[in-house]
Parts: C-alpha cells; structure tokens; sequence
C-alpha cells in the first residue's frame, strides 16, 4: 500500500497504489491515480484496500468467458433471442480474446476502458455505447448473484449524440398510401396496418385473424416473428391490447374477404422474409418523392400523430407496448408538444403590415 505524488502537466497529483494475494497465493493489484489532493488519495486507498481484502476472501472466481454463458442463459429467460443474439455477438467479438484467462473479479475499470475506447475505437459511438451497456449488464448479474460485490462499469458512459428519427407528415403519408393503392404495391396492407396500429415489424409478420376482435375494435397483441427462431413473445415479453379504428376495420374486413381461409392477415412478400422491409419502403418513398423513410418509422409516425393530438403519454406508452417513459419521450419531443405554443406570447411584437401591402410586394415579385 502506497501513495505517491506526481506532476503532470504542471500539476501535482496523487497515486493509491494496493497490492495483496488472494486465498490461492495470487497476487491482487489495484490502482487509483490523478487525485487531486493527499486526502483524496487515502480514502482512495481504504476503498481500494477493502475491494482487495473482498477478493482475497473470494479467492478464485469464474472466468470470463464461462460466465458470460451463464448470463446468456439467464438473460435469454427474459428477453428476446435478438437481445441474446446481440449481447453474444459483441461480448463475444471484444471480450473472449482479451479476457479469455481473466477471473470475474480481476477485470478492473481500466480493462473494460481499453476494451470500450482503445480496441473498438473504430466503432460509432452508438455501437460504443451497446458493448459498454452488455458488459455493465454481465457484471451487474454478477453482483446480482453475489460473486462480486461491485460492478467495475458503474458509472461508465459513451456520450452520442442522438439518433434522428424520421417521420412522414400527414400529406407524405397519404401520399405514399395513395401511391402504394395505385400500383397494387405489395406492401401496401402491412403499410396501412403500420400506420393504423403503430404495431412492429415482427409484430405485424406474426398477426393471426384470431388476434383481432373486429367487435370490441382491439388487437390483442401476443407475439412476433423473428426470422432466426420465427414466433416468439413480443420484445418485452409483454402483452398488450391496441384499439383500431373505423376506418381500419372496413380494410380488415376487405382484406378478409381476399384472404379467405388464410389466418395469417397480412400478405407474406419474400422482402419482409428476409429482412429487407426498410429498404423496400425507403426506395418506394424515393420514387414518389416524400421522405425516405425506414419501416420502423411507420410506427414513429403513428406515435408522433397521437402525441400531437393530445393523447395522454401513459395510453400512447400502452398502446405501442413501451416498457419505460424515456422511450415515449423521445417521441415527445419528435412531436413538439412539450414546446408547443411556447413563443405564442413572447411579450413583444412584429410592426403590423397591412394586406394591401402584402399584396403589393407579392405583385412586385411576379
């Protein structure tokens, strides 16, 4: 144990330096540095002593790898095979190789900052920002499980600027139905579905005519379909009920009428097989001159037009099946209503031009 002074950039800082073996003889080393006073240093020093002497109690402790496929198989009791596939994916690629031989409680802070900013630096900050969300998690469910008593993540974060969302107006989105109607576009129910429910994609793929109460106006949404392991529970494992409209009945029941025995309610087009649904509805919006907009953002179109019209944030989260609030509010702010009508009344005002001036300047201008 040990603290040390330093000068860096014509500053003084202070080092913790802690050093111990384990039950098994192993030598345990821990490090805190740039601190800014001798104060500082020793609280450091206790903390890091008291993290130490936890891991000498422990002794040895599962590797790496062997408990990531422990929390693969707990994460998989509660979410969907997409988020175990992705967790797997990443954790697999960035953290096998270099911890392959690193014990759960010898990761340190400083291992997963390499891992997160030297060796997937060529990553965007989004892709960043996930690899450090699935390593915190594993650690977590660690903690969870009492074989570590901290997680060496907390408090780690990738800063990213967010994502933009797009969505159609009133008119693009009349227009890309419209256009879609005319040319017998095969897409043109699952767009119409999109748009009236707000359902996704897999959603939509798995929808049963036994799912619709054409009665009570609701589908009962149950399931959805995953092109790696097909019918699955939905991506919050979650069921929910989703009012239709009017409008959308009298499709469904024409859509009835064409699919006969079918109970599948939409069409099956070989593109929303394989995956490619974005990239048919951004070319067709690119043909038809309206914004090039992602399958998903259907959904993002039918959430904003609720939000505008006043529905209350809790039946919109309802609705769409959104677990937590910080997901709708993005949407929120997407819709403008928390700033609409803000600068209605800013306490001053433009000089008043009459009519007949408008008028003239527009006349000047042809």
């Amino acid at each position: 144990m040990a603290i040390k002074s330093y000068i860096k950039d014509g500053n003084k800082y202070f080092k913790a330096e802690v050093k111990m073996r384990d039950s098994s003889g192993k030598q345990v080393y821990r490090c805190r540095q740039g601190l800014l006073s001798e104060r500082k240093a020793q609280d450091a020093e206790f903390q890091l002593r008291k993290e130490i002497e936890s891991i000498a109690k422990q002794g040895s402790s599962l590797f790496w790898p062997e408990w990531v496929r422990t929390c693969l198989e707990k994460i998989k009791m509660t979410s969907a095979y997409s988020t175990v596939y992705t967790y797997e994916k990443s954790l697999l690629k960035w953290t096998f190789q270099c911890w392959a031989k690193k014990s759960l409680i010898e990761i340190t802070r400083s291992d997963i900052h390499e891992i997160v900013y030297q060796s997937a630096a060529e990553l965007s900050d989004g892709t960043k920002k996930n690899l450090l969300k699935h390593i915190k998690r594993t650690f977590q469910i660690a903690v969870e499980d009492g074989h570590l008593d901290r997680n060496p993540a907390h408090g780690m974060s990738v800063k990213c600027a967010e994502t933009t969302k797009l969505v159609l107006t009133n008119q693009e989105t009349e227009t890309l139905l419209k256009k879609a109607n005319e040319v017998g576009h095969p897409f043109y129910p699952i767009w119409v579905a999109a748009l009236m429910t707000g359902m996704r994609s897999g959603e939509l793929k798995a929808l049963l005519w036994s799912d619709i109460d054409l009665d009570a106006k609701t589908i009962s949404v149950t399931k959805q379909w995953c092109n790696k392991t097909g019918v699955t529970p939905t991506k919050s494992r979650k069921n929910r009920i989703v009012p239709i409209s009017a409008d959308f009945i009298l499709f469904l029941k024409e859509q009835k009428l064409q699919k006969q025995n079918d109970n599948l309610v939409l069409p099956q087009p070989a593109e929303w097989e394989h995956g490619d649904q974005a990239k048919v509805i951004k070319a067709f919006c690119r043909t038809i001159g309206i914004t090039p907009i992602k399958f998903h953002d259907l959904r993002a179109t039918f959430i904003t037009n609720l939000l505008s019209r006043g529905v209350s944030l809790a039946r919109v989260m309802a609705i769409v099946g959104h677990t937590e609030i910080k997901t709708t509010n993005v949407y929120l702010r997407l819709a403008g209503v928390d700033v609409k009508g803000a600068t209605d009344d800013l306490g001053y005002k433009l000089p008043q031009t009459s009519e007949a001036q408008i008028y003239q300047i527009s006349a000047r201008k042809r």
